[in-house]
């Protein structure tokens, strides 16, 4: 309550806030500027039709405020923003040298990195664009307007009118980060998930409570739901916040009486030290056989596609096995890319501190070593429970697929949420540091 009164009171961090929520309004109005030559209320039904709310356009849409269901000129969101980062960060490990030379160069050498990063995402932005106004065109239904002549100028035009929409949210990403709250891309991502929040709810009202029909059992579920919901929030925020310490001890420091206590510290540990990305990764792999064979409704029909449906959908029991597979597998491989053992292990020796009782260098990497993969099974774990709550949940209880309940939505808003939470009260602390010096 205190830090709320404060951020009241700190005139410098309610203008941040203001521009922030200045932005998400302009975020939201361009959702609503439709790609020219396009017929959105074609483009709305096919994807109603053939994708809905699963698969990978059901979370892309998610993660954009319905701006790809709408066929909004920012449709992809920042989406390829997001892909080329992964690519970046997994090729710095060795597999480019010069990227694993600039990661090393400090604030220019980010610079540098960041700077590729948003090469490549535009480049992804005009390949996916591309791909995916030529996919719908090929479900049947014309969706653009009449009289439109559909050719190769055509389809490149409207790429590049999305991979501009790209780079509009990218730059107001870079606002945020610069004038608002918190990061900025993560921030936009959480305008989009949020937005579509409000509608979810007032959907299962009308159905479960003010619906015609109604009964006991709608009263039942739409109970049960409210609460699950509400204890995933609370169970995510917790398992977000979690952390294993790693005692250190510094052997350049005073251990008398005297300094009782500041002779150490801690080295924290993240359960969840590899976010969201596995379930993200899990997801959209799985999901790009299903979207191909959506756009191809021939194929679907085969045996072929239906033996594809039963490997990649994993709301199927078949589907379901190499989904939780594929997210243990991610989960651990990018735990062990965020964190380096071997680093933390020189870290330490360069500034003479040491792990009490294991030995600085090869053993004290193999500690730690030992310590992450244990807090990955229990994050692994995690992840796992979180992002199958709603398939489990929406078999059981037969609720429709706009129902998200858990997943990697409430992982991303609890996830920056808590970020931004942390910001603010180091703000409010600065201002009132600054504020007794006076």
């Amino acid at each position: 309550m205190e830090t709320i009164k404060a951020v009241f009171k700190n005139t410098s961090l309610m203008k941040k806030i203001l521009f922030t929520l200045m932005v998400f309004l302009i975020y939201r109005f361009a959702t609503y500027i439709h790609v020219p030559l396009i017929n959105p209320a074609v483009i709305t039904q096919v994807f109603e039709d053939r994708f809905g709310e699963a698969g990978f356009f059901g979370i892309m849409d998610a993660f954009t405020g319905s701006a790809l269901s709408n066929y909004s000129i920012i449709a992809l969101g920042i989406g390829p923003y997001i892909t080329a980062s992964i690519v970046i960060n997994l090729l710095q490990m060795d597999i480019v040298p010069i990227l694993k030379e600039w990661s090393q160069e400090g604030e220019t050498g980010k610079q540098k990195i960041n700077q590729v990063t948003r090469y490549l995402a535009l480049g992804l932005a005009f390949i996916q664009s591309l791909g995916m106004t030529y996919g719908f065109a090929l479900t049947g239904d014309s969706i653009f307007d009449i009289g439109v002549d559909a050719n190769f100028l055509t389809y490149t035009y409207l790429a590049l009118i999305m991979t501009a929409g790209t780079a509009f949210l990218l730059w107001l990403a870079d606002q945020i980060t610069l004038k608002g709250i918190g990061n900025g891309t993560s921030m936009i991502i959480v305008a989009g998930i949020i937005a579509g929040l409000p509608g979810m709810f007032t959907s299962l009202t009308q159905e479960y409570v003010i619906g015609s029909g109604t009964g006991a059992m709608d009263y039942t579920i739409f109970g049960v739901v409210v609460l699950m919901y509400i204890l995933i929030i609370v169970g995510v925020t917790y398992m977000q916040s979690a952390t294993r310490n790693i005692p250190v001890q510094y052997s350049n420091r005073p251990t008398s009486s005297k300094f009782k206590g500041k002779s150490g510290s801690n080295i924290p540990l993240k359960i969840n030290s590899a976010g969201v990305i596995p379930v993200i990764f899990a997801v959209t792999i799985l999901s790009l056989p299903q979207t191909i064979l959506s756009f191809v409704p021939q194929i679907q029909q085969s045996t072929a596609g239906l033996w594809l449906n039963e490997m990649f959908n994993y709301q199927r029991p078949l589907g379901y096995v190499v989904y939780a597979t594929l997210i243990v597998v991610f989960t651990f491989f990018y735990s062990f890319v965020q964190i380096n053992p071997e680093k933390i292990s020189d870290n330490l020796q360069k500034q003479n501190a040491f792990v009490p009782g294991v030995r600085p260098g090869i053993e004290t990497e193999n500690y730690v070593s030992k310590l992450l993969f244990k807090i990955t099974v229990v994050g692994a774990t995690y992840l796992l429970i979180v992002a199958s709550i709603p398939i489990f949940v929406g078999a059981i209880f037969g609720l429709p697929p706009y129902i998200q309940i858990g997943g990697t939505s409430i992982l991303i808003v609890v996830g920056v949420a808590i970020e931004t939470t942390k910001q603010i009260k180091t703000d409010v602390q600065g201002k009132s540091y600054s504020g007794f010096i006076r």
